[in-house]
């Protein structure tokens, strides 16, 4: 053992701390001005006023931190299995194969060091949708005509795992045809859900400018489905005009939270 390796583990370890201290206070700036357009929504709509354009600075800001954490992260774990003697590290395989709780404790008590506060607080405010309405994909693995089809619905959130990162979520209105057998619940991972506008809180309502594509709400269904933005609205709280894929209505009024990005890859 080196004391180069050492000084380059120690190194590293300061900057991880330094670079913890940062997220730290962009996390501190992001909450500060989450909780200034909670209290003050409509001061987006003032003139020159750039709170979403910093919210997304922010953000990228604490994505790019989060990333070089991971990255230092694992350099730090290369530096230290290379310094541990191999008959250390055998003994430390045999003691954890005592049990499978155990080995579940190490693994949490590993991971929980690494995540970033940016990531913390992703997952708490994924888990604060509980109760709440969000987008949901679901894939028919049917034998039927639509067995691998991507469909979009309106469900309802009963919980998320943190630890398995999975929503579990409820179809409140499965639809009426003879084969529904009532509502269902599904486990879904969260990259299948997407969370509406909240009504209000106008931060968290994208502006789509005209000839965007959407995801969003049918009228009088709880379907999901492509659409394009037809007219740019006057204020963030109206409705939009939107032109649904394959409609014979030319155009049709949807509320502002009732319309999410259109996912990458969409398959209708």
């Amino acid at each position: 053992m080196s004391s180069p390796d050492i000084a380059g583990i120690l190194d590293n370890s300061k900057e991880l701390d330094r670079l913890r201290k940062e997220q730290e206070e962009v996390l501190g700036e992001i909450n500060k001005l989450h909780r200034k357009l909670q209290s003050t929504p409509e001061i987006v709509e003032r003139p020159g006023d750039n709170s979403l354009l910093k919210l997304k600075m922010l953000y990228t800001q604490a994505k790019d931190m989060s990333e070089s954490e991971v990255a230092l992260s694992s350099q730090l774990l290369g530096q230290i299995d290379a310094l541990l003697p191999s008959g250390t590290q055998g003994q430390h395989r045999r003691r954890i194969e005592g049990s499978e709780q155990k080995k579940k404790r190490v693994k949490a008590d590993s991971e929980v060091p690494r995540m970033s506060p940016t990531m913390r607080s992703h997952l708490e405010s994924l888990a604060n949708l509980k109760g709440e309405q969000v987008a949901a994909r679901i894939i028919q693995d049917d034998a039927g005509k639509d067995a691998g089809k991507d469909e979009w619905f309106v469900v309802k959130v009963i919980h998320f795992d943190k630890e398995t990162r999975e929503f579990e979520v409820l179809d409140e209105d499965p639809g009426d045809d003879e084969e529904s057998t009532g509502q269902r619940k599904y486990k879904l991972p969260m990259s299948h859900i997407i969370p509406f506008p909240k009504r209000g809180d106008l931060s968290t309502s994208p502006d789509f400018p005209p000839g965007k594509n959407v995801l969003a709400v049918y009228p009088e269904t709880t379907a999901l489905y492509k659409a394009t933005v037809v007219q740019a609205r006057k204020r963030k709280i109206d409705d939009y005009v939107l032109e649904f894929d394959d409609d014979e209505e030319a155009q049709r009024l949807v509320p502002f939270h009732r319309v999410v990005p259109l996912p990458e890859g969409y398959r209708p």
